[in-house]
């Protein structure tokens, strides 16, 4: 249970951080906004992986997930900048 809570943090961390290098431009957040951003995008890329696509396990590295988790990140940072920007 906390090797999968720790696990979680890490990856979204990764994700979080992949997110914010694909958007041009300096983010004004943290490393905790990064690695909560990054976890939710990651469970938005599982969401659509295993239940929209239907893909499951694969058993390998799921390159599109991470894709799609990356994605969904950036998505998020870009809104929470925007929600951010007039502070």
């Amino acid at each position: 249970m906390i090797g999968n809570i720790i696990g979680t943090i890490i990856f979204g961390a990764v994700i979080g951080v992949l997110a914010r290098l694909v958007i041009p431009g300096k983010q004004a957040m943290g490393w905790v906004i990064t690695i909560v951003l990054g976890i939710a995008g990651a469970l938005i890329g599982y969401w659509v992986w295993e239940g929209l696509l239907d893909k499951g396990d694969t058993g390998g590295i799921d390159w599109i997930r991470w894709i799609i988790s990356i994605a969904a990140a950036a998505v998020l940072t870009l809104g929470y900048t925007s929600l951010t920007r007039n502070r």
